[in-house]
């Protein structure tokens, strides 16, 4: 779909709703941003610092910025991005003076996408996933997350998932811990029905030692997937491990030409990681649509704001069978309404907009001055 196609069926979406043909008109006419850095959570703490600090990153929280648009209209959009705050302010100064509508899949502004999209769904008086598709799904299947933590941190962590809706886990891989250790752990503390996949991010390396460490994992029923267990550029080992995993694999595809490994049948399912909000995605579910494999989405994931702007794209996309958030490693998700899983699935909002609101008080405290 064009940015020019977008506009058009989402003027004419919002035409059916009800909305005034003088809201296609509304103006953005002042904007807020606020950065905000928000602690890992109390349970996880140590273990996240001691993940990162051997991987050379002094990863101790995250950041982010809110953003609000004010239209002459009343409306209010908000969204998150995680672009520099200088470059953040230079868009949205841009931005006054222009509708809303202008910006449809426009992948040049970042996060500032949600709030637009927040917009257009509140003029139109619909869900921001009914602006990418007439009917989309209902609900999502959310992922849990973790990073490499010791053996009882991923069984706690594994458990804390499933008891919280989520029936999909995915953990990371890396060579201080042992995977069939951590495995184990993992399985006794979960039913048979919590799916886990492992993500290597190349920390495997060759082709004889990922099939070692997967022959030791699939004596384990939960696991279903491997993710980057070799460099992502290196076709000719997908290929040497085509037919040999009895599991899924998948592989990030941002920054690389997918067809090569889709063509010959190699990925069953595309990793994308980088901020996806507009045209690119759109692109991304129109090739997996057409090839036959799966996205994994795991952008958008700092805080609850982006996880529920993730869910309305997944709702509307197709292609995306699984979406991917972090949110639950931080010490609040700065939203006011729960993120609740309920059997594997979240149920998207049904009101206007993204549906959700931001916590302003735990806005405030994480506040970046």
């Amino acid at each position: 779909m064009s940015r020019r196609d977008a506009i058009g069926r989402i003027l004419s979406l919002a035409a059916s709703a009800g909305m005034p043909a003088s809201a296609a008109k509304s103006r953005i006419t002042r904007f807020e941003a606020i950065p905000v850095r928000v602690p890992m959570a109390g349970r996880i703490r140590e273990a996240w610092y001691s993940s990162f600090s051997k991987q050379g990153r002094n990863q101790t929280h995250f950041s982010t910025t809110y953003v609000k648009l004010h239209t002459d209209d009343g409306l209010a959009g908000i969204g998150e991005t995680n672009l520099a705050l200088p470059k953040t302010e230079a868009l949205l100064k841009g931005m006054v003076g222009h509708s809303p509508f202008e910006y449809a899949l426009d992948d040049s502004i970042g996060g500032i996408a949600m709030a637009v999209y927040d917009l257009m769904g509140k003029a139109a008086g619909v869900p921001v996933a009914r602006l990418f598709a007439p009917r989309p799904k209902e609900k999502i299947a959310q992922t849990w997350w973790s990073q490499c933590y010791p053996p009882a941190v991923m069984a706690s962590e594994a458990k804390l998932g499933y008891e919280r809706g989520h029936r999909v886990h995915k953990i990371k891989a890396r060579p201080w811990e042992d995977p069939v250790e951590q495995a184990a752990a993992i399985c006794a503390a979960v039913p048979k029905d919590m799916k886990i996949w492992v993500d290597a991010n190349a920390s495997w390396r060759t082709v004889d030692h990922t099939l070692a460490i997967v022959r030791e994992l699939a004596r384990f029923s939960n696991y279903f997937a491997i993710e980057s267990p070799v460099a992502r550029q290196d076709v000719d080992a997908y290929r040497r491990l085509r037919g040999k995993i009895p599991m899924r694999i998948a592989e990030h595809i941002d920054g690389l030409d997918p067809m090569p490994w889709i063509r010959e049948g190699l990925l069953d399912a595309c990793i994308v990681g980088a901020p996806r909000f507009g045209e690119t995605m759109a692109r991304y579910n129109a090739m997996a649509s057409l090839e036959g494999v799966r996205l994994w989405v795991e952008n958008a994931s700092e805080t609850g704001l982006g996880q529920v702007f993730q869910a309305h794209q997944a709702a509307a996309f197709s292609a995306i069978e699984y979406t991917i958030s972090i949110v639950h490693c931080l010490e609040d998700d700065l939203v006011t309404e729960p993120f609740a899983m309920a059997d594997g699935f979240y149920r998207l909002p049904a009101k206007p907009g993204l549906g959700v609101s931001l916590d302003e008080n735990a806005v405030e405290k994480y506040r970046v001055a």
